[in-house]
């Protein structure tokens, strides 16, 4: 069973993250609050480690200060070398956990492989998303439905979805206890593709 204290625990330097990037984007708090519709007060307690974030609030800071939720919490990743996740660990709550469910990083630290388990999330299909690299959703438990260049498909326990680079794509799940894996090449890293050979005739 998870606690706060376990997302503490995996990310006990996120509000520094937060905080140096903001410095670094030369943005006060003020602006930051702008740009995320989040309150002064709130950043200002995330940045000295006094309250957590949902994910929504995080991908909020994120969009400000020109990066991703998962770049962030990999900066602030506790043990950044360590190749075994627990099942208690690092679950990240949505804004709200009855329609918006919980996610939880899969590896640590700044991987070549981002890899997220989402549990629920019934209402997260408001947000759009463009990676530049591949992306796949697979449903572990569930359904869900993906919309992706607005055509619509339903996904079931055991299908996947692969999503090309650069295309624009939302989707959210069926009920509040679908378990829904998305695997993809971190951003900011390159996928090598070996030179196209003709074959031999």
């Amino acid at each position: 069973m998870r606690n706060d204290s376990d997302d503490r625990a995996r990310w006990p330097g996120l509000g520094a993250v937060v905080h140096d990037r903001r410095r670094a984007a030369r943005l006060t708090l003020a602006t930051l609050a702008a740009k995320t519709e989040l309150s002064q007060s709130f950043l200002s307690q995330l940045e000295n480690g006094r309250t957590n974030t949902s994910l929504r609030s995080l991908q909020r800071i994120a969009d400000a200060l020109d990066t991703t939720a998962t770049e962030l919490l990999a900066a602030a990743d506790s043990t950044p070398g360590a190749v075994v996740v627990r099942a208690d660990e690092g679950r990240l709550d949505q804004a709200d956990p009855n329609t918006d469910g919980s996610v939880r990083s899969l590896v640590h630290g700044s991987r070549d492989l981002r890899a997220l388990e989402f549990i629920g999330g019934t209402e997260r299909g408001e947000r759009e998303f463009t990676h530049p690299n591949d992306e796949l959703i697979y449903v572990v438990t569930g359904t869900i439905t993906v919309v992706a260049n607005g055509e619509e498909v339903t996904l079931s326990t055991g299908d996947s979805y692969y999503c090309p680079s650069g295309v624009r794509h939302r989707w959210w799940a069926h009920a509040d206890d679908t378990t829904t894996l998305v695997l993809a090449v971190a951003d900011g890293r390159t996928v090598r593709r070996a030179p196209h050979r003709p074959r031999r005739t």
